[in-house]
């Protein structure tokens, strides 16, 4: 039975290891294959998505619990609330993945990138690591290890925790 979420895949690191640039590289080979892809990160600062003087920002700054916005193309939703992992992806029920920056405490399948040898403790600290990703030489003695430029390789294991790729 599918959860009420889509499947979620984390990608982890310390700050500046790459999450990002992984991430992206990842959407684009998984799109490749013709899923639909969900995002989700976290910020551990405050973010703004809005900007002083749109009506969206005016109707924040009123004191709007949340504030939602649409259009012909996009949406997006604003609360004074944090959301969990879970309910973030379950907000997206049009998509066949959320892959997740961060979130480094959540249960979910985990790609964790190391930079260098004062982060190895990482992949053995979390939960449910399935691959680790590096730019330095290093192989985990348990987790299967790439470089983090190999795409392909990373968007394979992956695909293992999804289902067959969509005929779109």
């Amino acid at each position: 039975m599918r959860p009420n979420h889509p499947p979620i895949i984390q990608i982890v690191g310390y700050k500046n290891s790459g999450k990002t640039t992984l991430l992206a590289a990842l959407i684009r080979e998984l799109r490749s294959f013709g899923y639909r892809i969900g995002t989700a990160k976290h910020d551990a600062h405050s973010f703004e998505i809005d900007y002083e003087g749109r009506d969206t920002w005016q109707h924040y700054e009123a004191g709007a619990d949340a504030v939602a916005i649409t259009s012909a193309d996009k949406s997006a939703l604003i609360r004074r609330a944090p959301a969990a992992l879970e309910e973030l992806a379950g907000a997206m029920p049009e998509v066949d993945v959320v892959l997740a920056e961060g979130f480094k405490d959540a249960p979910f399948p985990k790609i964790v990138l190391l930079r260098g040898a004062p982060d190895l403790e990482l992949a053995d600290r979390l939960a449910a690591v399935i691959a680790v990703a590096v730019r330095f030489p290093y192989r985990h003695p348990a987790i299967p290890t790439h470089h983090a430029d190999d795409v392909a390789a990373l968007a394979g294991i992956v695909r293992a925790y999804l289902p067959e790729a969509p005929r779109r």
